[in-house]
C-alpha cells in the first residue's frame, strides 16, 4: 500500500513537500482520481450537452482540491516546498482567493529559478486546462507585476 492510499489521496497544491513516491504510482492515482471526478461530472451534469465541461457540485464545495486536481492531471508540475518553508520545486501553486468560493493560481519556484520569466506562457496552459473543465479563468498581473489566475465557477453555477 502506498502512502498515499494509507491517508488518502490529495492533490498536490504546490505547498507541500516534493512527491516521494514512484512517478508512476502518483500519476496512477492521479488518473484515477481525475477519472472519478469525471465521472461524478457525468452522473450529477447528465441534462446539459456537455457534462465532463460543467463543474461538479462537490468541486464548488471544494475549489482548492478541484482546481489543483485538474492541473495535476494535465501534467502541469506544481510547486513544492521543503522542510523549512522553502521553495524547493518550480510550478503552480494553488491557494485562496480573495472572493469566497475563488482559487489563486500562481507559478513559483525557488529563488532564481526563472519561474517570473516562465509564469506567462506557464499560467496560460493553466488556463486552457481550466477552461475547458468548466472553470472561469482570468489572468491578472499583480504586485511586482507577477501574472496569476484567479479561478472561479462558472456563472450559471453561482446563481
Amino acid at each position: 500500500m502506498s502512502a498515499s492510499q494509507e491517508r488518502g489521496f490529495e492533490p498536490a497544491t504546490g505547498d507541500g513537500p516534493a512527491a516521494s513516491e514512484a512517478a508512476a504510482v502518483r500519476a496512477g492515482e492521479v488518473r484515477t482520481a481525475f477519472e472519478g471526478l469525471l465521472q461524478i461530472r457525468r452522473l450529477t451534469c447528465a441534462g446539459g450537452a456537455n457534462p465532463e465541461a460543467v463543474p461538479a457540485s462537490w468541486e464548488l464545495h471544494r475549489p482548492q482540491r478541484a482546481v489543483a486536481l485538474a492541473l495535476e492531471a494535465a501534467g502541469i508540475a506544481a510547486s513544492a516546498v521543503g522542510p523549512s518553508g522553502e521553495r524547493t520545486a518550480t510550478g503552480y501553486r494553488v491557494c485562496e482567493g480573495e472572493a469566497p468560493g475563488s482559487v489563486r493560481v500562481e507559478w513559483a519556484g525557488p529563488p532564481g529559478s526563472g519561474a517570473a520569466h516562465d509564469e506567462e506562457d506557464a499560467l496560460a496552459r493553466c488556463v486552457t486546462v481550466l477552461r475547458r473543465l468548466g472553470w472561469t479563468a482570468l489572468l491578472y498581473r499583480g504586485p511586482r507585476r507577477r501574472r496569476f489566475i484567479e479561478v472561479e465557477p462558472p456563472p450559471t453555477a453561482r446563481s
